[in-house]
């Protein structure tokens, strides 16, 4: 259906519901630092790292955890247009619950990315990479395997809650098709 509609979905279409089912899972990952409180965010709003020729901006995919593959990758593509074209309204870039840095199309493999307050985490996503890794007879098979690294804020989100998010998130973006449901 998605290759007679000509609909090509990327990586990190996948990474982004994945990240905001995982945000579902663990919320306190998707909370920010507000100075005297930790407000716990409803609705999985990520911020996604678009580089443009004055710099990055991060527009926000509203919702993430409510849309499909689809709309997620029609969303990221219009606005990273908008972005590089500078015409992004602030409502479309500023806020945010969760944001994702994927540096994994310029070859870079893995990478500590900076928190964007006042979130309380940013995944940092390289590019994946071909290895061998044991199969199930321990004899070695090829694999594509990619490294992320989440960077949290421990004020909101220790190491312990950090890890847990990371262990949903790498069940679902194992398993890519169980997101397409």
């Amino acid at each position: 259906m998605l290759k007679s509609e000509n609909i090509k979905l990327s990586v990190n279409d996948f990474i982004i519901k994945a990240s905001a089912l995982a945000c579902l899972k663990v919320p306190p990952v998707n909370s920010s630092w507000q100075d005297t409180f930790i407000r716990q965010y409803n609705s999985v709003d990520i911020s996604v790292a678009v580089s443009t020729d004055v710099g990055l901006i991060t527009p926000i995919i509203f919702g993430a955890e409510k849309k499909g593959l689809v709309e997620i990758s029609n969303d990221v593509k219009a606005l990273a247009k908008k972005a590089r074209d500078g015409k992004l309204q602030p409502q479309e870039f500023q806020g945010g619950t969760f944001t994702i840095s994927n540096l994994g199309m310029f070859g870079v493999t893995e990478f500590s990315a900076v928190i964007n307050p006042p979130q309380s985490c940013i995944l940092a996503v390289g590019n994946t990479e071909k290895r061998l890794v044991p199969d199930g007879d321990n004899k070695p098979r090829s694999a594509s395997l990619l490294t992320v690294t989440l960077s949290c804020d421990h004020r909101v989100v220790d190491g312990a809650v950090g890890a847990t998010w990371l262990k949903h998130f790498r069940q679902l973006i194992s398993k890519p098709f169980s997101m397409m449901l």
